[in-house]
């Protein structure tokens, strides 16, 4: 197996790891809240919970950065176009700008809002607020990659799948935006779902990656990859 190869698959396996720590962390977590004091209240009262699921969103957001590290190293058709290269370089960048908000939250703001140190806990949501804006990239990167993986031929999740999965990365962007920078309630609602559902493509991606063999070399022309076991090379 090649280097190209390797890489590819190691890549896939850190996506999939990163993908379902996240999947399980946003569950965990719910919906933000726009009053700062219910949100206040809803850490404190869950704490352990709260504490737990961004110990576990560090986690996902570092497998991501070593994820792009590696599919950037690894030189593969994953990289071939200037947008799909950019938004792999964008990955980790933007994972780790967002992980210090996650050991933030899993500590400062924790520990504010079991205190009920109110100046304290706005202090570190609004460090950890601006330090999650990182999250909205990371989903318009992920869209970026399964827009790509869209369109070409050898795409190892059907098309359809991950348009779907390139609309949830669009969609959380923007409900990031609309929750966080306006103040939209239902933005942080479609954030969380939209989030979700990006998750559990890039999961099925990554496994899929994983497990794929030699399909990062194939040629432009090549026939499209089966999904359900390691390719035979055309």
């Amino acid at each position: 197996m090649s280097h190209t190869d390797t890489g590819v698959r190691a890549a896939g396996g850190w996506l999939a790891i990163a993908s379902l720590l996240l999947t399980g962390t946003l569950i965990t977590h719910g919906p933000l809240q726009t009053d700062l004091g219910r949100q206040m209240q809803i850490i404190a009262d869950g704490s352990t919970r709260w504490a737990i699921a961004h110990w576990s969103a560090a986690a996902a957001l570092s497998s991501f950065a070593v994820a792009g590290l590696v599919v950037l190293a690894a030189r593969s058709r994953l990289t071939e176009g200037a947008w799909t290269m950019s938004a792999w370089a964008v990955l980790p960048v933007t994972a780790l700008w967002t992980m210090t908000t996650a050991v933030a939250e899993a500590t400062a703001v924790a520990d504010a809002a079991i205190a009920g140190d109110r100046p304290m806990f706005d202090a570190w949501w609004a460090f950890s607020e601006g330090k999650a804006t990182g999250f909205m990239f990371s989903a318009l990167a992920l869209a970026i990659i399964a827009g790509n993986e869209a369109r070409t031929h050898q795409r190892v999740t059907p098309a359809g799948a991950s348009w779907i999965g390139a609309a949830a990365g669009v969609a959380s962007f923007f409900g990031w935006a609309l929750g966080m920078w306006l103040g939209v309630g239902i933005g942080n609602l479609i954030w969380l779902v939209s989030s979700i559902i990006l998750c559990l493509w890039a999961l099925w991606f990554g496994i899929a990656l994983a497990g794929v063999g030699r399909v990062s070399t194939a040629p432009a022309g090549a026939r499209p990859v089966s999904r359900v076991a390691s390719p035979v090379d055309p």
